[in-house]
């Protein structure tokens, strides 16, 4: 499986990546964009699954900061929820959210859990982009009976032609051998072509 993330920022790049991208690719979106509700149509009616992208806090925050209403540690349950859900209310039509950077706030049981029963009672998956090895995403997701997986390889982490064909050939083989693999893109012009390709 295939997610690009960080779709909806740019109206005219997400509606690109939509036209090029085949309707197996899962697609994620920011919370962000300006043009949600015609970009995230667009991708209903090419027939992709979406995913929300949910800002959670890094360990260097606020030097690194993921964006408004970044769900924080330390802060009451009821304040993290209402930011999530606003978060949520952006974009309509996902089946589950993806973390949006996190390490901090994934690695946190305590601020975690409320989310994650959240996403459970309202039937949502979680995927973890597989970016920190301390999140304690996968207890928590089959404590709350959420769908739950990890995204396997960033296919991307080198931004040029070859090596994210090269990288996609890798995540292939890795399905190949244990039934299925997820890899991860952001929506960048030179991964949303090797994709397609």
């Amino acid at each position: 499986a295939i997610v690009v993330t960080g779709l909806g920022l740019s109206e005219s790049g997400t509606l690109d990546a939509i036209a090029k991208l085949p309707a197996d690719v899962t697609l994620a979106f920011a919370p962000y964009g300006k043009t949600l509700p015609n970009t995230v149509a667009a991708a209903h009616a090419e027939g992709h699954e979406l995913l929300l992208e949910v800002p959670f806090e890094p360990f260097d925050y606020p030097a690194n900061d993921p964006g408004p209403e970044t769900l924080l540690t330390g802060q009451q349950p009821r304040a993290n929820l209402d930011k999530l859900y606003w978060l949520m209310a952006r974009i309509g039509g996902y089946v589950g959210v993806i973390n949006y950077m996190g390490a901090r706030f994934t690695a946190s049981a305590t601020d975690f859990e409320p989310v994650m029963e959240e996403l459970g009672t309202r039937g949502l998956g979680y995927l973890d982009d597989g970016s920190s090895n301390r999140s304690v995403a996968a207890q928590l997701a089959k404590s709350n009976d959420v769908p739950f997986s990890r995204v396997d390889a960033t296919v991307d982490e080198n931004p040029a032609h070859g090596p994210i064909l090269a990288a996609l050939s890798d995540l292939e083989a890795a399905a190949k051998e244990k039934g299925f693999a997820i890899g991860v893109a952001s929506a960048l012009p030179v991964s949303i072509d090797a994709i397609a390709e």
